[in-house]
Parts: C-alpha cells; sequence; structure tokens
C-alpha cells in the first residue's frame, strides 16, 4: 500500500538519506548527494512547515518503507504558478509510485492556489520525462524569470495547467 502523507519533524532522516544518495541526487547536480547536516535538514523543515499550505513537501512510503519525497512551491509573485519536485530510491521506481505522489503534489499544489505547475528535469533523465508526458506536461519555452544560464542548457522545461 502506497502512503502519501506532509512530511513530520520524525521523516527528516529518511529525506537525509534520500538526499545524501547519489544515485537520486544525480540528475539535480549532485553526483556524491547532497550530505546535508541533521540541523540543516532542521532548518529546511522549519522552512516548510512555515510555508505550507503554499509549499509543501511529502514523504512517500510503501507497506511502512520509504521511498522518497514529492514537493511543490507555489510563487505568487508570478501568476501563482508552482515549481515541483519528486525525488524516489532507486529500490521504488517502475512500480507506479512516482505517478501516485507526483499526481497527489500537483493535486494539492492546485488546491491550495496554483494556476499551474511546472518542472524542469535534467534532458537526460528520460524516465522523469515520460513520467511527466504521461502526467499531460507540455514542454514549453522557459519563462524567462527562470532562466538560469548556468543550467538552461541540461534541462527541460515542462508545465500543466489546471
Amino acid at each position: 500500500m502506497i502512503e502519501i502523507r506532509e512530511t513530520c519533524i520524525e521523516d527528516i532522516e529518511d529525506v537525509k538519506r534520500l538526499w545524501d544518495d547519489g544515485e537520486v541526487m544525480k540528475f539535480v547536480g549532485f553526483p556524491e548527494g547532497l550530505q546535508e547536516s541533521i540541523e540543516e535538514m532542521k532548518e529546511w523543515y522549519k522552512w516548510i512547515e512555515e510555508g505550507r499550505p503554499k509549499l509543501n513537501h511529502y514523504s512517500i512510503f510503501e507497506d511502512g518503507i520509504y521511498c522518497g519525497e514529492s514537493f511543490y512551491n507555489i510563487d505568487g509573485k508570478h501568476d501563482n504558478s508552482a515549481s515541483l519536485d519528486i525525488k524516489i530510491f532507486p529500490f521504488a521506481r517502475g512500480r507506479g509510485i512516482a505517478t501516485k505522489a507526483l499526481s497527489y503534489a500537483i493535486e494539492q499544489a492546485f488546491l491550495n492556489g496554483a494556476s499551474k505547475v511546472w518542472v524542469d528535469p535534467n534532458k537526460e533523465n528520460l524516465k522523469a520525462i515520460a513520467l511527466y508526458e504521461r502526467l499531460g506536461f507540455v514542454r514549453k519555452e522557459m519563462p524567462l524569470y527562470l532562466v538560469d544560464p548556468k543550467y538552461a542548457s541540461i534541462s527541460v522545461y515542462m508545465e500543466l495547467s489546471k
């Protein structure tokens, strides 16, 4: 059974383990993982708690085993568009977990005021791109306010409207 719930302070060590995994983090530029300290993770969690419901982080479990995370962040300065993110451990891939978790984050973003959601996967992350396409995301030109010259050539901007 897949369970998706708001991340709580007790999940910090699981999230840290996910972020420390180089296989999970390679497509976001951290092939050795993030290696954040527990104190840094607690500060990050405080930011999540203070930002709810305009941003939220979810922990994903299958049969009680932590599998990964999903996240959204609604940008009130730019038409309430929401960035999305998902990270799943390799052992949990290919079983529909990411589809369910990302669909849940999309639904929650729209319920909390997002006008559209967007992702910008690494262009080499073909499985992620295929997942986004299955969920209805469309490739578009990245809005200028999001363009970061050091990443523009390696990412694909995709949107899904409400």
